[in-house]
């Protein structure tokens, strides 16, 4: 599977819970939280400064869900990417 153009396919990076005394607690609550932490999997070739396993925040609302061999992945453009980590 490869990106074209300006696309960067990505695997959503989920967030780990914490157990506290018998209840799970998130670091930060998911509706608060705009950016998400993903992988990139696949740059297209007008991209700009990310490369394939950087690790990146995104927008929550960009991009669109896609299937490739079981597995769900999400495609976003190049400027709904905020962070490099």
């Amino acid at each position: 599977m490869q990106a074209i153009n300006n696309y960067i396919i990505i695997e959503p990076i989920k967030e780990e819970l914490k157990k506290e005394e018998g209840l799970l607690i998130m670091d930060q609550h998911v509706d608060d939280v705009r950016y998400l932490k993903a992988k990139i999997i696949s740059v297209g070739n007008m991209t700009e400064g990310v490369k394939i396993n950087d690790k990146i925040y995104y927008d929550r609302r960009a991009g669109h869900g896609i299937e490739y061999n079981n597995n769900l992945y999400q495609v976003i453009k190049q400027q709904d990417v905020v962070l490099i980590s």
